[in-house]
């Protein structure tokens, strides 16, 4: 009897026993949900980190490390890896993430995938000095965000991959800047990314009257794609219409609405 009572008890604990096994003293970000199923495999918190988040590309030039945008942060770090179960690819972690904590506010800076991001072995090594995370080229993604209010002065990097072995990664790293941040600019392919992934880009941040350097950003993005036509609206709609016209975007491409909404909307018109 308390041989069968013992069994259950044992069976009674697996049923209650999380399904992850993670490294000792780890734990989740609370502004991140964990994909199901997944285990922290690496895990450290560490003060007055410097770290170069790229806004670009990774390329190797004469043996040297070469990026055409980066953002450069000193503070609290805290990294964390996590191994995604049997039968889950990285970009399924990726994607659920960034819808996370795009709804909390938070706004993309750089965001690639595949071999537009550049040598795995690059975000691997040089970047986040992780080896585990190095993996296919064609089999990465990396995003890039600066968080909201009241937490501006944190950037949030994400970075996932497939091994050759098929075993998935999704790497987080969340950097509290020492220092106040103000407003980091994204760069104009994630811009366009981001309106061509949702169909709509809400810009509430941006200022009454087309000025510099938004309203160049927003006419690269435009240059980048020249079949995107779009609806803008908000209360400065039409100016901001005019403003990107003088900037060479044909007339054709952009209608507006003026409205009480605060800073700019653009919705696709596919």
């Amino acid at each position: 009897m308390r041989t069968s009572m013992r069994g259950v008890l044992g069976a009674l604990a697996l049923m209650v026993a999380p399904a992850w096994a993670d490294v000792p003293g780890s734990s989740d970000l609370e502004i991140l949900p964990r994909f199901a199923g997944a285990e922290i495999v690496d895990y450290r918190v560490e003060d007055n980190v410097a770290r170069l988040y790229p806004q670009s590309a990774l390329r190797r030039i004469s043996g040297r490390l070469r990026v055409d945008g980066e953002i450069e942060v000193v503070g609290r770090l805290s990294a964390l890896t996590y191994e995604l179960p049997r039968g889950h690819g990285s970009s399924e972690a990726f994607t659920q993430a960034r819808a996370a904590l795009l709804a909390q506010g938070a706004r993309a800076l750089h965001w690639c995938e595949g071999r537009e991001c550049g040598a795995s072995s690059l975000w691997a090594n040089n970047v986040f000095g992780n080896a585990r995370l190095f993996g296919g080229d064609e089999q990465q993604a990396y995003l890039l965000l600066q968080l909201a209010a009241p937490h501006q002065d944190s950037l949030l990097a994400l970075y996932a991959i497939t091994r050759a072995t098929r075993r998935a990664y999704l790497h987080v790293e969340l950097l509290e800047a020492n220092a106040p941040q103000g407003e980091h600019l994204p760069n104009a392919e994630t811009l366009l990314r981001q309106l061509k992934e949702a169909g709509v880009l809400e810009l509430a941040q941006l200022p009454a009257e087309p000025v510099d350097p938004w309203l160049a950003l927003l006419a690269r993005a435009l240059r980048l794609d020249t079949g995107v036509r779009l609806q803008l609206s908000g209360e400065a709609a039409p100016a901001w219409r005019e403003a990107l016209i003088e900037r060479g975007t044909r007339a054709v491409r952009l209608e507006s609405t003026a409205s009480e909404r605060p800073g700019l909307r653009l919705e696709w018109l596919r």
